[in-house]
């Protein structure tokens, strides 16, 4: 068995980029609830301030799209359920991709930080999101940029390298045939990395993802950037941070999931913003 990590698989969204995926799920909601839906609207427990972000952490992130929309439209106890989700994940992806178009992309630097780090440590880096949004998202991240911003040195960097590329796996937007909780997603990245689970440690900032991660026999870093931290501790993460500049790189190969000396632990940095960077429109198309 090994005894140090050789491989890091990362959920996407709210982990490595700034999802646009909970504001769509909620105005997707609203906006059928105003417009074909409005005659069921009654019969259901929905109200706007009630698609809350706690709701969204605990109901919905982390899951493939139509197993969110069954999990809001449950929620919310919505008539004929199974007759709507379809048209609520279609509905959902329609203002993802509008967001997109009018926004671009736009990535947490703590994140790109932490997966130069760990790439030049000589571990292995795997995407493995639920999103089927998630690989395009990467490709559209240029590191070549970030890194000069930021003053970071890289044998492997070169001109226009995008994030996507830097990986050596993606299992990203696939139809597994069980969703998260479930670890189907993260062992097919460990087999697809020729590593077996114990090698390997997830990334997530979902209490599901969190939980897939232990079903399947991986260490599991919980990234509490908008959940609370007990809920990720809860979930039995081996280690909570807010930010991903807080993991001590040097222990991964120790094997260890460790805070860096002198980083504040998660209860004491919860208020402070996350760091983002720029979005596509600063990067060459």
């Amino acid at each position: 068995m090994p005894t140090w990590f050789q491989a890091a698989i990362f959920d996407v969204d709210g982990v490595v980029v700034d999802s646009p995926h909970e504001r769509a799920w909620r105005d997707a909601l609203g906006q059928l609830m105003e417009t074909s839906w409005r005659a069921i609207r009654d019969r259901t427990t929905y109200a706007p301030e009630r698609f809350t972000p706690e709701l969204y952490h605990a109901q919905m992130s982390g899951k493939p799209t139509m197993s969110g929309a069954r999990a809001a439209l449950e929620y919310f106890h919505v008539p004929d359920t199974e007759e709507r989700i379809e048209q609520y994940g279609e509905r959902k992806q329609q203002i993802v991709d509008e967001i997109l178009a009018a926004e671009g992309v736009t990535a947490y630097a703590d994140a790109l930080r932490f997966i130069l780090a760990v790439r030049d440590a000589g571990i292995l880096v795997s995407a493995a999101s639920s999103s089927k949004n998630a690989s395009r998202l990467l490709a559209r991240i240029w590191l070549d940029t970030f890194a000069e911003e930021q003053g970071l040195h890289y044998a492997f960097l070169r001109p226009e390298l995008a994030l996507l590329e830097v990986f050596d796996a993606d299992v990203s937007g696939r139809d597994f045939a069980h969703g998260k909780p479930d670890p189907e997603i993260f062992l097919t990245a460990a087999r697809e990395l020729g590593l077996p689970p114990s090698a390997c440690f997830v990334v997530e900032d979902a209490v599901s993802g969190i939980q897939a991660a232990k079903a399947g026999g991986m260490a599991a870093l919980g990234l509490a950037r908008a959940v609370d931290v007990d809920v990720l501790v809860a979930a039995h993460a081996e280690l909570v941070v807010t930010s991903l500049d807080h993991v001590d790189v040097s222990a991964l190969s120790a094997g260890r999931l460790a805070r860096k000396a002198g980083a504040p632990t998660a209860r004491e940095h919860r208020h402070a913003p996350p760091s983002r960077c720029t979005s596509e429109t600063d990067f060459p198309s």
